[in-house]
């Protein structure tokens, strides 16, 4: 099962993922995650990313392409995989496709998760976590059962994404719609995209992913 989960920031994909991970046992792959990684690995490509990011020049996609077929050769790959935040580009998605096919592998799905603009700035604005172990809360949609209080550690600390406001997710969601929505039509005229919607109860969302996944 190798999947990629489609949708502006703030969807919901990342708990979808979460999700996924824990029922099917594969793991989320974040390029993020992965950068880091091979840059304390010391391996080749995460030597040449090192240098880069030293320079403080943006990695390329050729870069960030070999990381991920990296990543994709270890062992717990072996049956499956979740792509997180890559491909974000229609450059990137030809990049995956060509490695893809060279080491025999494809995509199983690509699942959007369509969700209004005004729901992805209400619920990103009132986004805020556990400052000890992360735990994510909402204004309104999810709060602690007792007010202040983590539900996870018992910390009464929490923090807010500094970018977690409606203006710095307006220029998100413009990045958003001219880099990375053209996959959606990309991967429709591929026969893999398969929509959701993202505007249900996340419980839901997750019923109808899991359906989707069902059938592969």
């Amino acid at each position: 099962m190798r999947l990629i989960l489609l949708g502006p920031p703030g969807a919901g994909k990342g708990t979808q993922a979460q999700r996924i991970v824990e029922k099917y046992g594969i793991p989320q792959l974040s390029t993020g995650d992965m950068l880091r990684a091979a840059v304390q690995a010391g391996t080749e490509v995460g030597k040449r990313a090192k240098a880069v990011m030293d320079a403080g020049k943006l990695v390329s996609d050729e870069i960030v392409n070999a990381i991920v077929s990296e990543r994709i050769d270890q062992p717990d790959c072996e049956n499956g995989f979740i792509l997180d935040g890559f491909p974000r580009t229609l450059v990137q998605a030809d990049a995956t496709e060509e490695m893809l096919r060279a080491k025999g592998l494809d995509l199983s799905v690509v699942i959007e998760l369509k969700v209004d603009d005004a729901e992805l700035v209400r619920r990103v604005a009132g986004r805020y976590s556990c400052a000890q172990c992360g735990s994510v809360y909402h204004d309104t949609d999810k709060r602690p059962v007792q007010e202040g209080v983590c539900d996870k550690c018992g910390s009464t600390h929490f923090k807010r994404r500094p970018d977690d406001n409606p203006e710095t997710m307006t220029a998100r969601l413009q990045v958003y719609y001219k880099e990375t929505s053209p996959l959606i039509g990309y991967y429709h005229a591929k026969g893999k995209l398969r929509s959701v919607d993202g505007m249900a109860d996340m419980d839901h969302v997750t019923q109808e992913v899991e359906a989707i996944l069902s059938k592969l």
